[in-house]
Protein backbone atom coordinates (compact mmCIF):
# COMPACT_ATOMS: atom_id res chain seq x y z
CA UNK A 1 0.00 0.00 0.00
CA UNK A 2 1.79 2.81 -0.99
CA UNK A 3 1.39 6.62 0.06
CA UNK A 4 -0.17 8.31 -3.44
CA UNK A 5 -1.76 11.58 -4.02
CA UNK A 6 -5.38 11.80 -4.26
CA UNK A 7 -5.36 12.66 -7.72
CA UNK A 8 -3.74 9.52 -8.79
CA UNK A 9 -6.98 7.22 -7.54
CA UNK A 10 -8.33 4.40 -9.57
CA UNK A 11 -11.43 3.77 -8.77
CA UNK A 12 -14.01 1.53 -11.05
CA UNK A 13 -17.98 3.44 -11.84
CA UNK A 14 -20.78 2.25 -9.73
CA UNK A 15 -23.41 3.75 -7.51
CA UNK A 16 -22.07 5.97 -4.92
CA UNK A 17 -23.02 6.08 -1.08
CA UNK A 18 -22.23 8.77 1.44
CA UNK A 19 -22.04 8.43 5.12
CA UNK A 20 -21.11 11.29 7.75
CA UNK A 21 -20.83 10.86 11.18
CA UNK A 22 -23.86 13.20 13.16
CA UNK A 23 -23.95 12.81 17.17
CA UNK A 24 -27.11 13.86 19.63
CA UNK A 25 -26.13 17.18 21.20
CA UNK A 26 -26.82 17.08 24.80
CA UNK A 27 -28.14 20.12 26.57
CA UNK A 28 -25.35 21.59 29.05
CA UNK A 29 -22.41 19.30 27.70
CA UNK A 30 -20.65 22.36 27.06
CA UNK A 31 -20.57 23.49 30.76
CA UNK A 32 -18.62 19.99 31.99
CA UNK A 33 -15.76 21.21 34.46
CA UNK A 34 -13.78 18.71 32.86
CA UNK A 35 -14.45 19.36 29.23
CA UNK A 36 -11.47 18.19 26.98
CA UNK A 37 -8.89 20.12 25.69
CA UNK A 38 -7.44 19.13 22.31
CA UNK A 39 -3.68 17.77 22.04
CA UNK A 40 -1.06 20.57 21.84
CA UNK A 41 -1.00 19.34 17.78
CA UNK A 42 -4.27 20.05 17.56
CA UNK A 43 -4.21 23.13 19.26
CA UNK A 44 -1.49 24.18 17.11
CA UNK A 45 -2.68 22.82 14.02
CA UNK A 46 -6.16 24.45 14.06
CA UNK A 47 -5.03 27.80 14.86
CA UNK A 48 -2.71 28.16 11.67
CA UNK A 49 -5.13 26.63 9.35
CA UNK A 50 -7.22 30.00 9.83
CA UNK A 51 -7.80 31.66 6.99
CA UNK A 52 -5.58 34.64 6.05
CA UNK A 53 -5.91 37.58 7.95
CA UNK A 54 -9.20 39.87 6.48
CA UNK A 55 -10.92 36.85 5.03
CA UNK A 56 -14.76 37.00 5.95
CA UNK A 57 -15.32 34.75 8.99
CA UNK A 58 -13.17 31.54 10.71
CA UNK A 59 -16.07 29.25 10.10
CA UNK A 60 -16.61 28.54 13.93
CA UNK A 61 -18.79 26.05 12.92
CA UNK A 62 -21.67 27.62 11.35
CA UNK A 63 -20.51 27.26 8.00
CA UNK A 64 -19.61 31.03 7.40
CA UNK A 65 -16.64 32.38 6.36
CA UNK A 66 -13.94 31.70 4.67
CA UNK A 67 -12.26 27.63 4.04
CA UNK A 68 -8.77 27.86 5.99
CA UNK A 69 -5.82 25.27 4.98
CA UNK A 70 -7.03 21.82 5.01
CA UNK A 71 -5.03 18.55 5.13
CA UNK A 72 -6.55 15.27 4.59
CA UNK A 73 -5.47 11.36 5.01
CA UNK A 74 -7.56 9.23 2.89
CA UNK A 75 -7.67 5.20 2.78
CA UNK A 76 -9.36 3.12 0.55
CA UNK A 77 -10.41 -0.92 0.46
CA UNK A 78 -12.22 -3.56 -2.17
CA UNK A 79 -14.98 -6.01 -0.53
CA UNK A 80 -15.20 -8.64 -3.53
CA UNK A 81 -18.47 -10.15 -4.33
CA UNK A 82 -21.84 -8.55 -3.69
CA UNK A 83 -21.86 -6.06 -0.62
CA UNK A 84 -23.57 -6.73 2.21
CA UNK A 85 -24.86 -3.14 2.66
CA UNK A 86 -26.53 -3.42 6.41
CA UNK A 87 -23.30 -5.23 7.94
CA UNK A 88 -21.14 -2.14 6.00
CA UNK A 89 -22.63 0.51 7.68
CA UNK A 90 -22.68 -1.68 10.76
CA UNK A 91 -19.05 -1.64 10.62
CA UNK A 92 -18.68 2.13 10.14
CA UNK A 93 -21.03 2.78 12.71
CA UNK A 94 -18.62 0.46 15.04
CA UNK A 95 -15.70 2.22 14.10
CA UNK A 96 -16.74 5.66 15.13
CA UNK A 97 -18.24 4.41 17.93
CA UNK A 98 -14.85 2.49 19.18
CA UNK A 99 -12.79 5.42 18.27
CA UNK A 100 -13.22 8.70 20.31
CA UNK A 101 -10.75 10.69 17.52
CA UNK A 102 -13.76 9.82 15.53
CA UNK A 103 -16.35 11.52 17.65
CA UNK A 104 -14.97 14.87 18.04
CA UNK A 105 -15.88 18.30 16.93
CA UNK A 106 -13.75 21.22 17.17
CA UNK A 107 -15.30 24.88 17.15
CA UNK A 108 -13.50 28.09 17.58
CA UNK A 109 -13.47 29.19 21.37
CA UNK A 110 -14.85 32.93 22.14
CA UNK A 111 -11.68 34.38 23.61
CA UNK A 112 -9.09 32.00 20.76
CA UNK A 113 -8.13 28.50 20.79
CA UNK A 114 -9.95 25.33 19.70
CA UNK A 115 -13.04 24.06 22.04
CA UNK A 116 -13.08 20.02 21.65
CA UNK A 117 -16.87 18.48 21.86
CA UNK A 118 -16.64 14.68 22.41
CA UNK A 119 -20.26 12.53 21.47
CA UNK A 120 -20.85 9.61 23.78
CA UNK A 121 -20.63 6.50 21.55
CA UNK A 122 -24.26 5.85 22.42
CA UNK A 123 -24.90 9.62 21.03
CA UNK A 124 -23.88 8.95 17.44
CA UNK A 125 -25.40 7.80 14.37
CA UNK A 126 -23.99 7.66 10.51
CA UNK A 127 -26.12 9.71 7.78
CA UNK A 128 -26.24 7.95 4.44
CA UNK A 129 -26.69 10.41 0.92
CA UNK A 130 -27.50 7.93 -2.06
CA UNK A 131 -25.58 9.88 -4.95
CA UNK A 132 -26.89 7.51 -7.46
CA UNK A 133 -24.89 5.88 -10.70
CA UNK A 134 -21.67 6.71 -12.08
CA UNK A 135 -21.54 5.94 -15.33
CA UNK A 136 -17.75 6.25 -15.97
CA UNK A 137 -13.88 5.66 -14.65
CA UNK A 138 -12.76 9.06 -15.09
CA UNK A 139 -16.77 10.34 -13.45
CA UNK A 140 -16.26 7.88 -10.06
CA UNK A 141 -12.63 9.21 -9.39
CA UNK A 142 -13.83 12.54 -9.66
CA UNK A 143 -16.33 12.05 -7.62
CA UNK A 144 -14.33 10.20 -4.97
CA UNK A 145 -11.94 12.49 -4.39
CA UNK A 146 -14.17 15.55 -4.43
CA UNK A 147 -15.79 13.69 -1.77
CA UNK A 148 -12.62 13.29 0.12
CA UNK A 149 -12.00 16.41 -0.09
CA UNK A 150 -15.15 17.71 2.02
CA UNK A 151 -13.54 17.32 5.18
CA UNK A 152 -12.75 21.00 6.69
CA UNK A 153 -10.32 21.67 9.70
CA UNK A 154 -12.31 24.75 10.70
CA UNK A 155 -15.69 23.80 10.54
CA UNK A 156 -15.81 19.90 9.85
CA UNK A 157 -17.16 17.53 8.61
CA UNK A 158 -13.97 15.58 10.40
CA UNK A 159 -14.40 12.17 9.10
CA UNK A 160 -16.38 11.28 6.17
CA UNK A 161 -17.28 7.72 4.48
CA UNK A 162 -18.58 6.27 1.11
CA UNK A 163 -18.70 3.41 -1.23
CA UNK A 164 -18.64 2.92 -4.90
CA UNK A 165 -21.43 -0.21 -5.17
CA UNK A 166 -21.12 -2.59 -7.90
CA UNK A 167 -22.60 -6.19 -9.08
CA UNK A 168 -19.11 -8.22 -7.90
CA UNK A 169 -17.35 -5.58 -6.08
CA UNK A 170 -17.39 -2.00 -3.38
CA UNK A 171 -14.65 -0.04 -3.17
CA UNK A 172 -14.86 1.87 0.26
CA UNK A 173 -12.87 5.19 0.81
CA UNK A 174 -12.97 7.36 3.73
CA UNK A 175 -10.71 10.72 4.29
CA UNK A 176 -10.10 12.11 7.94
CA UNK A 177 -9.14 16.11 8.24
CA UNK A 178 -5.00 15.29 9.87
CA UNK A 179 -6.69 17.72 13.02
CA UNK A 180 -7.52 14.68 13.86
CA UNK A 181 -5.54 11.83 12.91
CA UNK A 182 -1.76 11.00 11.97
CA UNK A 183 -1.53 8.30 8.68
CA UNK A 184 -0.68 5.96 10.93
CA UNK A 185 -4.31 5.89 12.34
CA UNK A 186 -5.66 5.84 9.17
CA UNK A 187 -4.60 2.52 8.40
CA UNK A 188 -6.00 1.52 12.11
CA UNK A 189 -9.28 2.42 10.90
CA UNK A 190 -9.01 0.45 7.76
CA UNK A 191 -8.05 -2.71 9.39
CA UNK A 192 -11.21 -2.35 11.66
CA UNK A 193 -13.61 -1.17 9.09
CA UNK A 194 -12.76 -3.96 7.00
CA UNK A 195 -12.52 -6.73 10.15
CA UNK A 196 -15.60 -5.92 11.04
CA UNK A 197 -17.55 -5.92 7.67
CA UNK A 198 -16.02 -9.69 7.46
CA UNK A 199 -17.36 -10.06 10.95
CA UNK A 200 -20.83 -8.83 10.60
CA UNK A 201 -21.59 -10.02 7.05
CA UNK A 202 -20.79 -13.60 8.90
CA UNK A 203 -23.31 -12.69 11.40
CA UNK A 204 -20.75 -12.55 14.41
CA UNK A 205 -19.37 -9.75 16.31
CA UNK A 206 -15.69 -8.12 15.46
CA UNK A 207 -12.59 -9.81 17.24
CA UNK A 208 -10.38 -6.73 17.78
CA UNK A 209 -7.57 -5.40 20.64
CA UNK A 210 -8.76 -2.91 22.83
CA UNK A 211 -8.26 0.44 22.09
CA UNK A 212 -7.88 3.16 24.39
CA UNK A 213 -9.05 7.33 24.18
CA UNK A 214 -7.41 10.49 22.42
CA UNK A 215 -8.26 12.46 25.13
CA UNK A 216 -7.00 11.25 28.02
CA UNK A 217 -3.78 10.73 25.84
CA UNK A 218 -3.91 14.74 25.41
CA UNK A 219 -4.39 15.13 28.97
CA UNK A 220 -1.42 13.03 30.22
CA UNK A 221 0.54 15.21 27.36
CA UNK A 222 -0.49 18.30 29.46
CA UNK A 223 0.06 17.16 32.62
CA UNK A 224 3.84 15.86 31.96
CA UNK A 225 4.60 19.17 30.76
CA UNK A 226 2.33 21.75 32.97
CA UNK A 227 5.65 22.74 34.97
CA UNK A 228 8.17 23.06 31.75
CA UNK A 229 9.63 26.74 31.53
CA UNK A 230 12.36 28.12 29.45
CA UNK A 231 15.05 27.13 31.72
CA UNK A 232 14.02 23.33 31.76
CA UNK A 233 16.63 21.10 30.77
CA UNK A 234 15.00 19.19 28.56
CA UNK A 235 14.81 21.79 26.09
CA UNK A 236 19.33 21.87 25.99
CA UNK A 237 18.81 19.67 23.06
CA UNK A 238 16.49 22.30 21.07
CA UNK A 239 18.72 25.23 22.27
CA UNK A 240 21.63 23.93 20.93
CA UNK A 241 19.74 22.87 17.50
CA UNK A 242 18.07 26.46 17.41
CA UNK A 243 21.36 28.23 17.85
CA UNK A 244 23.18 26.50 15.19
CA UNK A 245 20.20 26.76 13.04
CA UNK A 246 19.30 30.27 13.68
CA UNK A 247 15.43 29.38 14.45
CA UNK A 248 13.72 26.02 15.34
CA UNK A 249 12.55 25.26 11.05
CA UNK A 250 15.47 24.64 8.97
CA UNK A 251 15.26 26.23 5.83
CA UNK A 252 14.89 23.66 2.86
CA UNK A 253 18.66 24.26 0.92
CA UNK A 254 17.30 23.98 -2.63
CA UNK A 255 15.64 26.46 -4.95
CA UNK A 256 11.56 26.21 -5.04
CA UNK A 257 10.56 29.92 -6.90
CA UNK A 258 9.18 30.96 -3.80
CA UNK A 259 9.05 33.69 -1.30
CA UNK A 260 9.82 33.25 2.82
CA UNK A 261 5.97 32.87 3.59
CA UNK A 262 4.49 33.02 0.30
CA UNK A 263 1.80 30.02 -0.52
CA UNK A 264 1.71 28.23 -3.48
CA UNK A 265 -1.07 25.55 -4.90
CA UNK A 266 0.92 21.78 -3.97
CA UNK A 267 2.37 19.51 -6.28
CA UNK A 268 1.97 15.67 -4.65
CA UNK A 269 3.85 12.87 -6.13
CA UNK A 270 5.07 9.32 -5.69
CA UNK A 271 8.02 8.02 -6.91
CA UNK A 272 9.57 4.49 -5.50
CA UNK A 273 13.66 4.56 -5.09
CA UNK A 274 13.94 1.05 -4.34
CA UNK A 275 12.06 -2.42 -5.19
CA UNK A 276 12.12 -5.33 -2.86
CA UNK A 277 15.30 -6.40 -3.20
CA UNK A 278 16.70 -3.41 -3.33
CA UNK A 279 15.05 -2.63 0.28
CA UNK A 280 16.36 -6.00 1.60
CA UNK A 281 19.63 -5.30 0.27
CA UNK A 282 19.79 -1.41 1.67
CA UNK A 283 18.46 -2.57 5.62
CA UNK A 284 21.04 -5.78 5.85
CA UNK A 285 23.93 -3.20 5.13
CA UNK A 286 22.04 -0.98 7.43
CA UNK A 287 22.19 -3.32 9.89
CA UNK A 288 25.50 -4.01 9.41
CA UNK A 289 26.64 -0.61 11.27
CA UNK A 290 23.78 -0.97 14.25
CA UNK A 291 21.24 1.37 12.16
CA UNK A 292 17.84 0.58 10.78
CA UNK A 293 16.40 1.50 7.48
CA UNK A 294 14.96 4.39 8.69
CA UNK A 295 18.45 5.89 9.37
CA UNK A 296 19.96 4.87 6.26
CA UNK A 297 16.81 6.92 4.49
CA UNK A 298 17.62 9.80 6.34
CA UNK A 299 21.09 9.61 5.45
CA UNK A 300 20.29 9.42 1.85
CA UNK A 301 18.25 12.39 2.02
CA UNK A 302 21.27 14.31 3.58
CA UNK A 303 23.63 13.31 1.03
CA UNK A 304 20.89 13.57 -2.27
CA UNK A 305 20.64 17.44 -0.73
CA UNK A 306 24.24 17.89 -0.53
CA UNK A 307 24.65 17.00 -4.03
CA UNK A 308 22.26 19.13 -5.19
CA UNK A 309 23.46 22.03 -3.84
CA UNK A 310 22.86 21.61 -0.25
CA UNK A 311 24.88 22.49 3.23
CA UNK A 312 27.76 19.72 4.42
CA UNK A 313 25.38 19.30 7.32
CA UNK A 314 22.12 18.21 6.93
CA UNK A 315 19.64 19.74 9.21
CA UNK A 316 15.95 18.85 9.17
CA UNK A 317 12.16 18.59 11.06
CA UNK A 318 11.32 14.16 11.85
CA UNK A 319 7.89 13.37 12.83
CA UNK A 320 8.29 10.67 15.78
CA UNK A 321 5.51 8.32 16.79
CA UNK A 322 4.53 8.93 20.40
CA UNK A 323 2.15 6.34 20.32
CA UNK A 324 3.88 3.46 21.24
CA UNK A 325 3.33 -0.93 21.08
CA UNK A 326 1.32 -0.12 24.49
CA UNK A 327 -2.87 0.88 25.36
CA UNK A 328 -2.50 3.44 22.05
CA UNK A 329 -1.27 0.70 19.71
CA UNK A 330 -4.27 0.31 17.98
CA UNK A 331 -5.92 3.85 18.68
CA UNK A 332 -6.73 6.95 16.58
CA UNK A 333 -5.32 9.98 16.83
CA UNK A 334 -2.80 12.25 16.14
CA UNK A 335 0.48 10.67 17.65
CA UNK A 336 2.73 12.40 16.61
CA UNK A 337 5.99 15.04 17.74
CA UNK A 338 8.51 16.85 15.93
CA UNK A 339 11.96 16.82 16.27
CA UNK A 340 15.22 18.40 15.06
CA UNK A 341 17.67 16.53 13.40
CA UNK A 342 21.43 17.38 12.51
CA UNK A 343 24.25 15.33 11.41
CA UNK A 344 27.22 16.08 8.33
CA UNK A 345 26.96 14.84 5.42
CA UNK A 346 30.56 15.82 3.84
CA UNK A 347 31.69 14.75 0.70
CA UNK A 348 34.22 11.93 0.78
CA UNK A 349 32.59 10.41 4.14
CA UNK A 350 32.10 6.47 3.46
CA UNK A 351 28.85 4.76 4.18
CA UNK A 352 29.52 3.55 7.79
CA UNK A 353 30.65 7.05 8.63
CA UNK A 354 28.09 8.72 7.11
CA UNK A 355 24.66 6.18 8.55
CA UNK A 356 26.74 6.37 11.83
CA UNK A 357 26.06 10.06 12.44
CA UNK A 358 22.82 9.57 11.31
CA UNK A 359 22.43 6.94 13.61
CA UNK A 360 24.10 8.69 16.62
CA UNK A 361 21.92 12.19 15.69
CA UNK A 362 18.42 10.12 15.57
CA UNK A 363 19.30 9.11 19.53
CA UNK A 364 20.18 12.26 20.49
CA UNK A 365 16.73 13.71 18.47
CA UNK A 366 14.85 11.00 20.58
CA UNK A 367 16.25 11.26 24.31
CA UNK A 368 16.75 14.98 24.07
CA UNK A 369 12.64 15.67 22.80
CA UNK A 370 10.75 14.77 24.92
CA UNK A 371 8.86 17.81 25.15
CA UNK A 372 6.36 18.51 22.50
CA UNK A 373 7.09 20.54 19.77
CA UNK A 374 4.01 23.22 20.31
CA UNK A 375 5.27 23.60 23.90
CA UNK A 376 8.56 24.50 22.48
CA UNK A 377 7.49 27.29 20.02
CA UNK A 378 5.87 28.50 22.67
CA UNK A 379 8.63 28.85 25.15
CA UNK A 380 11.32 29.51 22.88
CA UNK A 381 10.02 30.97 19.36
CA UNK A 382 6.87 32.69 20.52
CA UNK A 383 6.77 34.94 17.98
CA UNK A 384 6.53 31.40 15.30
CA UNK A 385 3.26 30.07 17.68
CA UNK A 386 0.22 29.82 16.09
CA UNK A 387 1.40 31.03 12.43
CA UNK A 388 1.74 29.18 9.14
CA UNK A 389 5.46 28.25 8.80
CA UNK A 390 7.57 30.91 7.98
CA UNK A 391 9.31 29.41 4.83
CA UNK A 392 9.99 26.07 3.02
CA UNK A 393 11.13 23.81 5.92
CA UNK A 394 13.37 20.74 5.69
CA UNK A 395 11.01 18.19 6.45
CA UNK A 396 11.50 14.67 5.89
CA UNK A 397 9.49 11.58 7.61
CA UNK A 398 9.97 7.70 7.18
CA UNK A 399 7.09 5.06 7.45
CA UNK A 400 7.50 1.27 7.27
CA UNK A 401 3.69 0.73 6.04
CA UNK A 402 4.44 -3.22 6.54
CA UNK A 403 4.37 -3.06 10.11
CA UNK A 404 1.08 -1.22 10.72
CA UNK A 405 -2.05 -2.72 11.49
CA UNK A 406 -3.62 -4.95 8.71
CA UNK A 407 -0.40 -5.20 7.02
CA UNK A 408 -0.54 -8.45 6.19
CA UNK A 409 -4.09 -7.81 4.75
CA UNK A 410 -3.14 -4.78 2.41
CA UNK A 411 -2.78 -6.87 -0.81
CA UNK A 412 -6.27 -8.81 -0.73
CA UNK A 413 -8.07 -5.51 0.18
CA UNK A 414 -5.97 -3.32 -2.43
CA UNK A 415 -5.84 -1.25 0.24
CA UNK A 416 -4.79 2.12 -0.91
CA UNK A 417 -3.41 5.15 1.19
CA UNK A 418 -4.06 8.82 -0.31
CA UNK A 419 -2.89 12.05 1.11
CA UNK A 420 -4.56 15.55 0.05
CA UNK A 421 -2.64 18.87 0.46
CA UNK A 422 -3.96 21.79 -1.58
CA UNK A 423 -1.45 24.09 -1.14
CA UNK A 424 2.15 24.64 0.89
CA UNK A 425 5.19 27.20 0.74
CA UNK A 426 7.94 24.15 0.59
CA UNK A 427 8.52 20.75 0.19
CA UNK A 428 8.01 18.31 2.00
CA UNK A 429 9.19 14.34 1.84
CA UNK A 430 7.39 11.67 2.74
CA UNK A 431 9.72 7.95 2.32
CA UNK A 432 7.91 5.11 3.04
CA UNK A 433 8.33 1.14 2.89
CA UNK A 434 5.85 -1.54 1.55
CA UNK A 435 6.01 -5.16 0.79
CA UNK A 436 7.25 -3.93 -3.16
CA UNK A 437 10.07 -1.36 -1.97
CA UNK A 438 10.67 1.82 -1.25
CA UNK A 439 8.94 4.94 -1.88
CA UNK A 440 8.82 8.92 -1.71
CA UNK A 441 5.40 10.84 -1.61
CA UNK A 442 7.06 14.69 -1.77
CA UNK A 443 4.68 17.28 -1.34
CA UNK A 444 5.88 20.72 -2.92
CA UNK A 445 4.79 24.26 -4.19
CA UNK A 446 4.10 24.19 -8.09
CA UNK A 447 6.55 25.99 -9.70
CA UNK A 448 8.96 25.04 -12.16
CA UNK A 449 12.39 25.61 -10.37
CA UNK A 450 10.42 23.22 -7.59
CA UNK A 451 9.54 21.15 -10.22
CA UNK A 452 13.04 21.34 -11.53
CA UNK A 453 14.43 20.56 -7.67
CA UNK A 454 12.42 17.89 -7.11
CA UNK A 455 13.27 15.90 -10.50
CA UNK A 456 16.37 16.74 -9.74
CA UNK A 457 16.05 15.39 -6.07
CA UNK A 458 14.72 12.27 -6.90
CA UNK A 459 16.67 10.89 -9.33
CA UNK A 460 19.72 11.54 -7.05
CA UNK A 461 17.75 9.76 -4.49
CA UNK A 462 17.16 6.80 -5.99
CA UNK A 463 20.77 6.26 -7.20
CA UNK A 464 21.83 7.31 -3.86
CA UNK A 465 19.68 4.34 -2.16
CA UNK A 466 20.83 2.19 -4.94
CA UNK A 467 24.54 2.98 -3.85
CA UNK A 468 24.08 2.36 -0.96
CA UNK A 469 22.10 -0.83 -1.00
CA UNK A 470 24.86 -2.47 -3.36
CA UNK A 471 27.58 -1.25 -1.47
CA UNK A 472 28.74 1.77 -3.82
CA UNK A 473 30.14 4.89 -3.14
CA UNK A 474 28.30 7.75 -1.32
Amino acid sequence: MRQLPASELVIAPGHAVEWRVRAVTRAGASQEPDRPLPSYNQEYHFAASAPPAGDAGEGGGDGSGERGRTDSFAVTFEIRGRLDRPALEAALLHCVRRHEALRCTFRSAAGGGVVVDVAAPEDVKLEAVDRGAVSSPAGARARVERFLSTTDTRRGPWFVMGAMIREESTTVHFACDHLVTDGTSMTVVLDDIATAYEAFSRGREPDLPAVAGFVEHAREERRRTAGVGPEDGRLDHWKGFMARNGGPFPRFPLDLGIEPGAGCRAVNATDTLLDRSGAAALEARCRSVGAGVATGALAAVGVSLRKEGGPDVYRALVPVGTRGRGRHAHSTGWFVNLLPVEFPVAAGADFAQTVGAARDASTRMVRGGRIPFVVVLRLLAPELYARPWPHAVNFVSYMDLRDVPGAAHHAERQAGAYTSIPCTNGMFLWLHRTHEGIHLNSVHVDTPPARRTKAALVGTLGRTLEAMARRGSL
